[in-house]
Formats: C-alpha cells, sequence, structure tokens
C-alpha cells in the first residue's frame, strides 16, 4: 500500500493534506511532518495544509494553516490524516479533490478516500507517516522529524501507553536520527501556566463517579465560558485529571459546547470503542471520543460505560 500512495502522490503536482478538527499534537504533527517530507522530496510540486487552528500546539513550526480557494481542489489530490470518519475532517472540501488518500492509525469506522491505509499496529499516524517515508525511500528532514516525533510523543503518552511498542521506538530512533531539539518539544508541551495548573486543580475537584467506578466529570456551557479556556482545553486537556486514580479503569470527560457535548473517553483495561461508535464517535480501543446532542444522551452514554465496567468485574 505504501507504494501506491506514493505513486498516486507522484501523479499529481498539487497535494492538500487534511486532518481532524480540534487537532491533537499526532494529527499536527503528521500532517506538517508529511508535508516537509513531500516539499523536500518533490520541490516542483505544490503542496498545502488545511484546518482549523492549531491552538495550544502553535509552537509547533508549520502549523499555521493555508488559506486556499475552492479552485486550488481542481485537479489536485487530497490526503486525509488521523481521521476515522468523515463528519471528524476539519475542512469537508476533501470532496472537491480530483481524488484522495487516507492514512490512519485508528479503528477502521468507514470509508473516507479513493485509496485507504488504515494500521492500528501503529501508536500514532505520525509513526505511521514515518515509517511510509522510511520503507518507500522518501528523504527526511530534521524539520518533519521533529513534527512527526512530536505526534508520536503525544500519541504514545510519552511511551507510556500499551500501544507503545517495539515498533514505536524503531520508528523514533530513525527520526533520531535527524538532528533536532527533543527538549524543545518536551518544553512546550508540558510546561505549564500557573493559571492552567489552577484550572487542573479546580477540575480534579469536579470527579464524580459511577456506581461501578467509572471516573467522570461533567462541565456545563456556562461553566465552560467562566473558565476562560478554550474548549481544546477544558475538553481533551482536563481528561488526563483522572488516569491516575486507583482502581478506576474507565474515565470520561464530558464538555458542552454550542454544537453539542463533547465527550472524551478513556480506559486502562476495557475496550471502549464500540460504545463511541455507538454514538456517533470513534477513535483506538482504550481512547476514544464522540460529541453527542444532549446532556440525557452524555449520561446515557456513561450509563453504558458503567455496565462495561460492571461486565468486567
Amino acid at each position: 500500500m505504501y507504494n501506491k500512495i506514493l505513486e498516486k502522490i507522484k501523479q499529481y503536482d498539487k497535494i492538500i493534506i487534511h486532518r481532524h478538527s480540534n487537532p491533537d499534537g499526532d494529527a499536527l504533527g503528521s500532517q506538517i511532518g508529511l508535508r516537509r517530507i513531500l516539499e523536500e522530496n518533490f520541490p516542483e510540486k505544490k503542496i498545502y495544509t488545511v484546518g482549523d487552528a492549531a491552538k495550544r500546539y502553535s509552537f509547533m513550526a508549520g502549523s499555521k494553516m493555508d488559506e486556499i480557494d475552492d479552485s486550488v481542489y481542481e485537479g489536485a489530490l487530497a490526503i486525509i490524516l488521523d481521521t476515522s470518519a468523515k463528519a471528524l475532517i476539519s475542512d469537508e472540501r476533501y470532496t472537491l479533490a480530483a481524488e484522495t488518500v487516507r492514512i490512519d492509525h485508528h479503528i477502521f469506522c468507514e470509508k473516507i478516500a479513493d485509496l485507504e491505509l488504515t494500521d492500528t499496529s501503529f501508536e500514532s499516524c505520525a509513526g505511521l507517516v514515518a515509517d511510509f517515508a522510511k520503507n518507500t525511500g522518501l528523504c527526511m528532514t530534521p524539520a518533519a522529524a521533529k513534527s512527526l516525533y512530536t505526534g508520536m510523543i503525544t500519541d504514545s503518552g510519552r511511551f507510556r501507553y500499551d500501544s507503545t511498542t517495539s515498533q514505536t521506538f524503531l520508528t523514533a530512533a530513525y527520526l533520531c536520527e535527524q538532528k533536532f531539539d527533543t527538549n524543545d518539544i518536551y518544553r512546550n508541551l508540558y510546561a505549564d501556566d500557573f493559571s492552567h495548573i489552577r484550572l487542573k486543580a479546580e477540575f480534579v475537584l469536579k470527579i464524580k463517579f459511577t456506581e461501578h467506578n467509572v471516573a467522570y466529570i461533567y462541565t456545563t456551557l456556562e461553566e465552560a465560558k467562566a473558565t476562560g479556556a478554550d474548549t481544546f482545553a477544558i475538553s481533551r486537556g482536563m481528561v488526563g485529571t483522572m488516569a491516575e486514580i486507583r482502581g478506576v479503569d474507565i474515565w470520561v470527560n464530558f464538555t458542552e459546547t454550542e454544537e453539542g457535548v463533547l465527550c472524551e473517553i478513556r480506559s486502562s483495561k476495557y475496550n471502549i470503542n464500540p460504545i463511541a461508535v455507538k454514538y456517533g464517535g470513534g477513535g483506538h480501543k482504550k481512547a476514544s471520543g464522540a460529541t453527542v446532542a444532549s446532556r440525557e444522551e452524555a449520561m446515557a452514554m456513561l450509563a453504558d460505560l458503567d455496565k462495561l465496567t460492571e461486565a468486567g468485574e
């Protein structure tokens, strides 16, 4: 499949790279990294990256997205990264492209592109993109390697999650053959302003538990606005506050927005992905998400997660 994707890339003079909305480090790392690789190996091609703002990952070089007209998609190849479902793609104009390719590491939910590569054995899409470059003989650059390494760090939890394998470390070693500052990555990813540390403390005090010890936080729209923090910082940024609680195998962070309730679901033990899919989302076995229409639907999801824990006791 790697060679098929490479041949498709070679056929087009314009390539537009998409990823999921509300990007995390992996979505941006794989997107920016692939762009840098293609620019190095195919300098005659026009390469674009599109999508919504990087927000807390704006420290990453190349994270500012291109603003392009619809006409740019004419005769172009669109590559979609790190996305399991159509509804999650940032900038739906990928459908205007002449052809589409998807490279992803999530559990397969639906067909998105003309040519599909989905490999759940990779801890990150960035790792999959790096492996694609390595095995097709494409030249890697320090800038590309740094972006891809950042993506690998974020989706592997600094190589702590059980999605981390020997393949992860081999790919990381390959990227580290390039010269880039890993300390710069870690400083930007994990150094916190005091205001954010205080916000985490406030969210710790909001943690509740179901009958069978599913930990959860529910933040109303009014509460979210009162924090002054952006949606990503509250939703995905705070789900980790429940990750180290002894005796908790599933935890979920619910955040109300104007568009619905964001549900970030995590587990150290159970496959929670089918429940995310049931509510219109997707992701990985132990890290998934969805957006539901109401608090009532969010509580129904919580009840399903509680039953999953009960069944496993």
